[in-house]
């Protein structure tokens, strides 16, 4: 866990994605802890509350280590809510305890970190410049560092202290590395012909009434209000579509495009600012017969880059020093700046990539122009518009004609469809949803649907037809299929179920099965890994209970198509870690890591019920 800053952090230029990801909250989940008394608290650990902004950088912090992941978002959040408690829990346990960590051994870690790091030598003026820019003291931060350190100290004194034996791990070979001997048959549906009787059908009739049910459908009327309409509505003059180009260039212009590289030259407690300036006049003239990429290469102290050719990317102003900025914007492609002064040296900078800025003419924009501003206008008259539409379907939820008439709309209507599926119009979720509504079956307006950003819709019932249980002898033949399907079934279980006792009374399964004359499959030495049988059947095979006092152990297992397997388990033949040494291995150490794992959820789980813990909703 607090190795990976050190993993992610390489290069002089790693403050930057330190300034980003902000140092006080980044540091292994500990999560923003500015209390705000205005906002009402989300969740309650102990007297600790967190407000809507600690969740959602929790969340936010989550999600991140999962980003490659398709992790549905509602898992992730109630994850990552789990882990904010997990994380106070431990904390407070660790405040509780008086478990400390000295303030020199923080000091240490911090010292190892890359962010603060010169030449792989702890930059004292670096760290609190860093830190300064975080409106954090030196002080502070190694107080964040101590409660970190302390609670992953606790953390790994129960995760990293299971131990496992070589009992263990042979008990885990007998098991993995079992085999097992087994005989099978298949059993298949045998087709039922014979017709049942009329009440049998009647019976079956009214048991699954529901089951014989027309499907409810309506139809309705409606009105839209379509952006698309309005927009062919207005017709602007060369004077409004003008001014809006003028007002509006930057939306038919490109900006420069600069791309910049950079060779650093540090001054340092090694390196005084007027020895790395020499070093840039001196590498500078070396451009006369070497490349920039290659000079970044062999002598740039920012190692991030350096591999690059020293390529920091596309130029945005904001990002750099001033002066930094000064010398980048004002280079030609190219061309390579004087030795630039920044808070960590000197620089010579280049532009790799120069594309001028561009605005397209009038003339060659004026049909999108003018669309723009028909847009424009149309927005405005479809917000007006949707108000007036909210307010005469509301004052006049009784009538849909006065509706479209107050607004100059049509009325459309729609053939019949269900809750499930629809078309056109009824392809829309919302649209099934509010025509099968309590309000609109009673005969009132809904409310304005917005189908989308461009489209309001406004319906009314036009006809409804109640679901209603089909005639029986409408269903007839449905329900005979049904009641042979069940005899059919029924009488492959009471088949499955007599081999099976019959092999519990002490037959073989040849004995069982010699009515049926079905053929029997064996294998001696099955094992988890098997691929001979589908993996169902072989997964119920190792579920089964051994053979016990001479006694095989029948079972019965649902085939994939309706069919029924009867296994015979014959016996069972202990695993050997012979010849499993990288195996065994791996095994102890990922044993270890379970029994840890388990060991550490269970400290936090009597934790937690020692402690108040409250969700509530937003």
């Amino acid at each position: 866990m607090l190795t990976t800053i050190r993993e992610k952090t390489q290069g002089t230029f790693a403050w930057v994605i330190l300034l980003l990801i902000c140092v006080p909250f980044a540091l292994w989940g500990l999560q923003n802890y500015t209390d705000n008394p205005q906002e009402n608290a989300l969740i309650v650990v102990g007297d600790k509350e967190f407000v809507r902004n600690d969740v959602t950088q929790a969340y936010a912090q989550f999600k991140q280590q999962y980003a490659e992941m398709k992790v549905p978002e509602e898992v992730l959040k109630n994850q990552a809510i789990e882990k904010l408690i997990r994380d106070e829990l431990l904390l407070q346990h660790v405040v509780d305890e008086q478990l400390a960590i000295s303030d020199e051994t923080a000091r240490q870690f911090i010292a190892t970190l890359d962010y603060f790091q010169t030449e792989g030598q702890f930059d004292k003026k670096k760290y609190e410049s860093l830190l300064g820019s975080q409106g954090m003291t030196s002080a502070q931060f190694v107080r964040r560092i101590r409660k970190a350190l302390v609670m992953e100290q606790y953390q790994k004194a129960i995760t990293e202290t299971s131990f496992v034996t070589d009992k263990d791990i042979a008990s885990f070979f007998e098991i993995q590395n079992q085999t097992r001997g087994i005989e099978y048959v298949t059993l298949k549906k045998q087709a039922v012909t014979d017709m049942p009787a009329s009440e049998d059908i009647a019976a079956y009739y009214k048991k699954h009434e529901q089951s014989y049910q027309t499907t409810a459908q309506v139809s309705v009327k409606y009105v839209e209000l379509l952006l698309s309409d309005l927009i062919k509505e207005i017709d602007p003059t060369e004077e409004q579509t003008l001014a809006y180009y003028e007002d509006n260039k930057d939306l038919y212009s490109k900006k420069e495009r600069r791309k910049i590289s950079h060779i650093l030259f540090m001054s340092n407690k090694d390196t005084t600012e007027a020895q790395a300036l020499a070093k840039a006049t001196a590498a500078k003239a070396r451009l006369a017969t070497d490349s920039f990429a290659t000079l970044a290469a062999e002598l740039s102290d920012d190692t991030l880059t350096a591999k690059s050719g020293g390529d920091l990317g596309l130029f945005e102003v904001g990002v750099m020093e001033a002066a930094f900025e000064d010398a980048a914007a004002n280079l030609g492609l190219g061309e390579v700046s004087a030795p630039v002064k920044s808070a960590f040296g000197y620089h010579l900078i280049t532009v790799t990539e120069l594309v001028a800025a561009e605005t397209k003419a009038y003339i060659a924009v004026k049909a999108e122009v003018k669309l723009a501003v028909q847009r424009a206008e149309a927005e405005t008259n479809f917000y007006e518009l949707g108000e007036s539409l909210t307010e005469e379907s509301f004052e006049n939820s009784d009538n849909l004609a006065v509706v479209a008439e107050s607004l100059g709309l049509d009325i459309k209507t729609t053939p019949l469809f269900n809750q499930l599926s629809g078309s056109d119009l009824a392809s829309e979720e919302k649209v099934r949803q509010a025509a099968f509504s309590e309000a609109v079956l009673q005969g009132n307006n809904s409310e304005p649907l917005e189908l989308s950003e461009e489209r309001l819709v406004v319906l009314r019932l036009l006809e409804h037809q109640p679901a209603e249980t089909k005639p029986l002898s409408d269903v007839e033949t449905e329900i005979t299929l049904a009641i042979q399907a069940e005899q059919a079934e029924g009488a492959l279980k009471t088949l499955a179920e007599s081999i099976k006792q019959s092999i519990l009374d002490g037959n073989s399964l040849k004995e069982a099965t010699k009515e049926q004359a079905l053929m029997i499959k064996g294998i001696a030495k099955l094992s988890r890994s098997s691929q001979d049988i589908a993996w169902q059947l072989n997964q119920a095979v190792f579920k089964a209970a051994k053979p016990v006092a001479g006694k095989t152990t029948p079972i019965i297992v649902d085939g994939e198509n309706g069919e029924l397997h009867i296994v015979n388990v014959l016996g069972v033949a202990a695993g050997s870690k012979e010849g499993e040494a990288e195996k065994a291995k791996l095994a102890r150490m990922n044993i270890a890591r379970a029994l840890g794992q388990a060991d550490y959820t269970a400290a936090v789980e009597a934790m937690r019920a020692d402690t108040k813990v409250l969700i509530k909703q937003p």
